[in-house]
């Protein structure tokens, strides 16, 4: 299948992939001369889905109801409402796929663009994508997941359109399990769905709370009345750091790309290993480059967001994971061995999330690693970590209000040297600080010493 093109832009939740993706939903090109409001886009969005009549819209009982009468499984797209910053499309694009929409019209459809409502016991996923795809039954057994980004605009490596229809396919697969073994299926998938979150829904969350309903408000103004997919992870941290209890690991390394352990998929495919990087825990497992995993800790891999569930799954103390991997048309088992600590290996800074923890950690201030022939002879083995940005406003204006600058470089963090990376400060503060506690940081600006004390924010 030839990549299909699309235009490139610079808006955080925006990416190569989606773009595409949305075509294949049936969106259509956004006029830059028209320049309609979000509030515009929005309604005109759900008036043309409705009456196109084929995905529902919002409307997830129905969608259970209407899969129970058809037998048939449900695929749900969470994705933002549009806007022009994340929907910007070439005009030789087309409405429809030759591949995935054939695949589509097995299911029972459905559009979610807004979260609010949604049910967090059931619809768990990474918050920091801009979209996530669910594929279920209407007994509410999750098959699969699709949707993974390592990069902040950036797609190419993690999701394809081919990856999607082998998805789907594989959906479509199990579903047929399903019908007819319904008890064995039943116990497969039994590890997709996760335990409960602190909040059945994301509008009860206390940062949330006084500020959305249930619904989205297409009596007022609706853009502003949606939750979106990385408010969820924003108010389950808030949760946390407000109650005064340690950040949870999994909610500073959530759902760690597979690359941080080494293993390197095709995006092409359900799970197919593309590359095996040398002394990881990957490459120890004895994965090689061609496999097809087909299952992880028992669950069938339908993608590579499968994968990152399970690995989610897995406690910052490591554990084992039981790979079940087809080579030469045979079956192999295997032990990935993740040791402790192995979620600091996966690359947070892409992230959205990571703003929210810059301002409670570092009043507003992002921070990157000098390489070794960069870092200053004062840093000696210990941490040195240069200031690239600094927020301007309110609380993540912090850091700059006690004087901090683009440039300074980092040397100590609340008297901790050892902190190598901006993740691992987020981590350290957040379980060992509350709000309104002071660090003191050492800093080094043009060749000499400043000691500098922040407090920490809400």
């Amino acid at each position: 299948m030839m990549n299909l093109p699309i235009s490139r832009w610079g808006h955080q939740l925006s990416a190569l992939w989606l773009a595409s993706f949305v075509v294949a939903l049936g969106m259509v090109p956004v006029s830059h001369a028209q320049r309609p409001s979000r509030e515009e886009l929005v309604r005109a969005d759900r008036a043309r889905v409705e009456a196109e009549g084929f995905w529902l819209y919002n409307d997830l009982p129905t969608a259970y109801a209407r899969a129970r009468q058809e037998s048939k499984p449900i695929v749900v797209v969470l994705r933002c409402i549009p806007c022009e910053e994340c929907v910007k499309l070439d005009d030789e694009l087309v409405d429809t796929h030759p591949i995935v929409r054939p695949l589509l019209d097995q299911f029972v459809c459905v559009r979610v663009v807004g979260t609010n409502g949604l049910d967090l016991d059931l619809f768990q996923y990474d918050t920091d994508q801009s979209f996530a795809v669910f594929m279920l039954n209407a007994e509410k057994m999750i098959y699969g997941r699709f949707g993974t980004r390592s990069h902040r605009t950036e797609w190419i490596g993690d999701v394809s359109l081919e990856g999607l229809a082998e998805a789907l396919k594989g959906a479509l697969e199990m579903h047929q399990r399903y019908l007819q073994d319904r008890e064995k299926v039943a116990q497969l998938v039994a590890g997709k769905r996760g335990t409960p979150l602190e909040f059945s829904r994301p509008e009860l969350y206390p940062s949330l709370k006084d500020r959305y309903s249930n619904q989205l408000d297409y009596e007022g103004e609706v853009a502003k009345s949606c939750i979106h997919c990385h408010q969820i992870g924003d108010a389950r941290r808030e949760y946390y750091w407000h109650a005064g209890k340690p950040l949870p690991y999994e909610l500073v390394y959530p759902y760690p790309h597979p690359k941080s352990i080494g293993l390197v998929l095709d995006p092409k495919f359900r799970a197919r290993v593309q590359a095996i990087v040398a002394d990881t825990p990957a490459a120890a497992s004895g994965l090689q480059p061609g496999d097809d995993i087909e299952s992880m800790e028992g669950q069938p891999l339908l993608s590579m967001a499968d994968a990152q569930w399970v690995l989610h799954q897995v406690p910052m103390s490591g554990g084992e994971i039981a790979l079940s991997v087809r080579r030469n048309q045979q079956v192999h088992d295997l032990t990935l061995v993740l040791p402790d600590g192995w979620r600091r290996g996966d690359d947070i800074s892409w992230r959205v999330s990571c703003w929210p923890m810059s301002r409670m950690a570092l009043g507003g201030m992002r921070l990157e690693s000098l390489p070794q022939e960069m870092r200053p002879a004062e840093a000696g083995a210990g941490m040195a970590l240069r200031v690239k940005s600094v927020g301007q406003y309110g609380a993540h204006g912090t850091a700059k209000r006690q004087g901090i600058r683009v440039g300074d470089v980092l040397l100590a963090y609340d008297g901790r040297r050892d902190l190598a990376s901006e993740a691992a400060i987020f981590e350290y503060a957040l379980r060992h600080h509350r709000p309104g506690e002071r660090v003191q940081l050492d800093l080094l600006r043009d060749g000499k010493r400043l000691k500098i004390e922040l407090p920490l924010q809400p």
